[in-house]
């Protein structure tokens, strides 16, 4: 190969003889991202600037998109002439391996019938279960019971913790809502729960999308330890949930209120990206979008523009939250806290609340008839 930059060789028509393949290197991803990148863009697609994986060609008679991930190549489209025209051109570059319609994708499985698309990840938590040799473990109805709390010091260390990090790690992971669930900050034994058969998220055909929704919610100071609240939002599209979080937070918030607030600031920052997409898919919404959140004071934050001493700390989320509400993105509206979808994702549910919130999250047991 050519020697890299910075590097002379004695005679400019020398050359290096590599010892090992270059796909082995650190930088072969990076060089292929450039390669693949270079050639589709000769081909006429643009890469998104929202999304660098995102490959899209949008002309009077088609419309084309790409997503990648290294090798692996996810395309749909309105033009079967212009898809199988692409994948002639890949092919002679490249020679790739048609697999048909999508049925699997980096742990995601794809049933398909009149009622919508349904994604889970049976095979990708199979092989999660069948690691920690727990094929006979007993069935919980939900991933933690309702009084249930963690504190470092609580239950016994494990010797090798590295197995349990690992189903953290992998569990982590996962694109859809799996039917595990690691429980955190704790390095105890029996810390997972499974919780009934596997589920996915349901893609409905007849849900129009008129506009997004959004859910936020936070758990206020519930990490025993740090006392640090936990973050909690969900995003819709129709009946469809597309997007999710739950994360613990940076700071330690000193009111519920401000807690809530920070949810908000995360949530808006994922809507706008979502917009982003949608606008590059040529999507039409509605806004306002509905922005759902159970506390008063959060909501009131939002359309008061004062900054007055208990709030003034919160600058930067205030800035993104109030700004967007102000050009007319967001409309924050309270829901009851029975109604606050967000719950399954910041606290321990009861077996028939949690029932009731994945089934209104859009997610199935089963692929729809």
């Amino acid at each position: 190969m050519l020697p890299p930059e910075g590097y002379s060789l004695p005679a400019p028509h020398l050359v290096c003889k590599l010892a090992r393949s270059l796909y082995g290197l650190k930088q072969a991803f990076r060089q292929w991202n450039i390669e693949l990148t270079a050639k589709l863009e000769d081909f006429g697609y643009v890469q998104c600037p929202h999304d660098d994986c995102l490959f899209l060609k949008i002309t009077s008679t088609c419309f084309v998109a790409l997503l990648i991930y290294v090798d692996d190549i996810l395309l749909t489209g309105d033009s079967t002439a212009e898809i199988a025209a692409l994948k002639d051109y890949l092919h002679s570059l490249f020679t790739i391996k048609n697999l048909g319609y999508a049925k699997y994708f980096l742990g995601l499985e794809f049933a398909r019938s009149s009622h919508g698309l349904l994604v889970t990840q049976h095979k990708y938590l199979t092989d999660i279960i069948a690691d920690a040799h727990l094929q006979d473990a007993k069935i919980a109805s939900t991933p933690l019971p309702s009084d249930f709390n963690l504190t470092d010091d609580a239950g016994s260390l494990l010797s090798d913790p590295s197995l349990y990090r690992r189903l953290v790690g992998r569990s982590c992971t996962s694109a859809s809502r799996d039917p595990i669930s690691p429980s955190p900050f704790n390095n105890s034994l029996n810390s997972f729960s499974i919780h009934g058969p596997p589920i996915g998220m349901l893609r409905s055909t007849s849900s129009a999308i008129s506009k997004p929704i959004v859910y936020t919610d936070a758990s206020w100071a519930s990490c025993p330890d740090s006392r640090r609240s936990i973050t909690g939002y969900c995003i819709f599209l129709g009946s469809s949930i597309v997007s999710w979080k739950t994360k613990k937070q940076m700071t330690v918030s000193r009111s519920s209120a401000e807690d809530e607030y920070h949810s908000m600031g995360s949530a808006v920052c994922k809507l706008l990206w979502i917009t982003y997409i949608l606008c590059a898919f040529q999507v039409s919404f509605r806004i306002p979008v509905s922005f759902w959140c159970d506390n008063q004071a959060a909501i009131h934050i939002t359309a008061n523009p004062v900054f007055h001493e208990r709030t003034k700390h919160l600058d930067i989320d205030c800035h993104v939250v109030c700004d967007q509400f102000k050009l007319g993105l967001i409309q924050p509206t309270h829901v009851p806290g029975h109604n606050q979808l967000v719950d399954l994702f910041t606290k321990a549910s009861s077996a028939a609340d949690f029932a009731c919130l994945f089934v209104k999250l859009g997610l199935a047991p089963q692929a729809p008839p």
